[in-house]
């Protein structure tokens, strides 16, 4: 360590400024990562199969769509509610249509409320796992397929959940540089 109060001062700040950067460039990724692996703030978990056991309780299951600011697609869900048994695989359909003249690429983020419902929603498959593309005037039907855990009986403060509300929202997104070349050219081909 430098003698120098000055250096030492500003190399202590240097290394403090560091450490504040790098804590601030983890801790989104961190968050998220936090966020699906607990379902907290009302983020649903994902599995690759359905619950072990059904239970004879059921739960009403709302849906909301939404598009964010300047986003020209239309978003909807194709059943705003529905009920079903705690712990069955259940299948709902969203719809989305481009009424512009131009390819719009889009992902989807979503969450549950209320949050203490997050860590037992649990997603299947779902159109928000990967980009959607919709090409000029094209509308579409995409499929979400979820399942309440049957363990939120036994959670003191979701055990009174009745319904749970599934919202997404639709952001436009970049297109692959290699899918943005497929469309110019076929477009270009097509005139």
């Amino acid at each position: 360590m430098p003698k120098d109060p000055k250096t030492r001062t500003a190399l202590l700040a240097v290394a403090v400024l560091a450490f504040m950067g790098a804590m601030a460039w983890v801790a989104v990724p961190f968050y998220n990562w936090f966020c699906r692996v607990t379902g907290f703030g009302g983020t649903p978990l994902v599995a690759e199969a359905g619950a072990d056991r059904i239970l004879d309780q059921t739960i009403k299951i709302r849906f909301d769509a939404s598009v964010e600011r300047g986003f020209p697609w239309e978003f909807r869900p194709v059943v705003r509610e529905m009920e079903v048994r705690i712990g069955e695989t259940a299948l709902a359909f969203f719809e989305a249509y481009n009424p512009t003249d131009r390819t719009i690429a889009g992902t989807a983020s979503y969450n549950v409320v209320p949050y203490a419902a997050g860590g037992y929603f649990t997603k299947i498959d779902c159109f928000c796992f990967t980009m959607q593309v919709l090409k000029p005037g094209e509308r579409v039907q995409m499929p979400v397929t979820f399942y309440v855990d049957p363990e939120i009986v036994s959670d003191p403060e979701a055990k009174y959940i009745h319904r749970i509300t599934l919202a997404y929202t639709f952001h436009e997104a970049e297109l692959p540089q290699e899918q943005a070349s497929l469309l110019t050219t076929g477009q270009s081909a097509a005139n």
